[in-house]
Order: structure tokens, then sequence, then C-alpha cells
């Protein structure tokens, strides 16, 4: 893999990650999961939310799109499984950045 190739990749896994946590069920989800184990049914996830079936499912999609779940298939149920790793990989790699003050000149103070 390229430099350039490698540098979109984070950028697409950058989009995806942040896009996912831009929705506030989408962060109860994964809350939810940490402290259920880290694993739970569709259904169990489902019965936490007033809204309509279609609606939790499509969150979950796109926390699966993102890499944020993995569904396994135990049976006839859907088991959704947490990533954290992901998570801490894509989002606090980035947020990492923002540890250390950037090397050179102090930045000017706007008045």
């Amino acid at each position: 893999m390229t430099v350039q190739s490698r540098g979109a990749a984070d950028l697409e896994a950058l989009d995806a990650v942040f896009g996912a946590l831009a929705h506030q069920s989408r962060r109860t989800i994964l809350l939810v999961l940490l402290a259920k184990g880290g694993e739970m049914t569709s259904g169990d996830i489902a019965a936490r939310f007033e809204h309509s079936w279609p609606t939790t499912t499509r969150h979950l999609r796109i926390l699966e799109d993102a890499g944020l779940v993995h569904p396994v298939l135990r049976g006839r149920q859907r088991v959704y499984r947490l990533d954290a790793a992901r998570l801490r990989s894509v989002a606090g790699g980035w947020l990492a950045r923002f540890d250390e003050p950037p090397a050179g000149p102090s930045p000017t103070r706007v008045r």
C-alpha cells in the first residue's frame, strides 16, 4: 500500500467512525454495549430505544460499516459485538495528535 493510498484509507476510516459517532443514538448503543460486557442481541439493543425497528437497524448498520460493531449469528439471533479497539485506534489516534503542542514557533494570540 502506498503512502497516498494509506492516507486516503485513514481519512475514510476517520470519516466513517466520526460519522457513526455523530448521532446520539449510535453513541448510546456503543455505551450500552460496553456496559453489558461488549455484546448484545439486536432485539435487546432495539428494546432500549423508542424508535422503530428499521431506525435501529439503520443505526446498527452504520456502526457496522464503521467497524465499531460486528454482528455474529447465534442460531436465529444476531449478536452485536463492540470493537473498542477500532474506536481507540481510529478516534483515539486522531485525538492523540492534540496531546502535545505542535513543534515550531508558538502561535500568536489574537485579540
